[in-house]
């Protein structure tokens, strides 16, 4: 009778018990983030429309890779603007400047 299968010494301890340890951040963009949760920002996406003018725009504003955000409230049942930290500013946001913005939950 074979004996079980031991995992290697330095395995992760999750390995070890039988639990794959997933380690992907979790990616999102700013509009589908939920209330209060706090992300940090990973990328500014470019509008096809406007040759890059919203981008840049918006990283003037604080909205620049590795600072925090947090959504603080969204507005007429999450069809309207959001209201968003950004650092120590607080923004109204439409969901277009929202979408456009990656984020990693924290």
């Amino acid at each position: 009778m074979k004996s079980p299968r031991q995992p290697h010494p330095t395995a992760p301890r999750a390995a070890q018990h039988g639990v794959h340890a997933d380690t992907t951040p979790a990616v999102t963009t700013l509009d589908k983030l939920p209330v209060r949760a706090m992300a940090t920002i990973r990328e500014v996406q470019t509008a096809g429309h406007d040759g890059g003018a919203l981008k840049r725009r918006l990283m003037e504003l604080g909205f620049v890779p590795g600072e925090r955000v947090q959504v603080l409230r969204r507005v007429f049942f999450g069809h309207g603007p959001l209201a968003v930290r950004v650092g120590t500013s607080t923004f109204a946001m439409r969901k277009l400047e929202s979408s456009l913005i990656e984020v990693v939950l924290a």
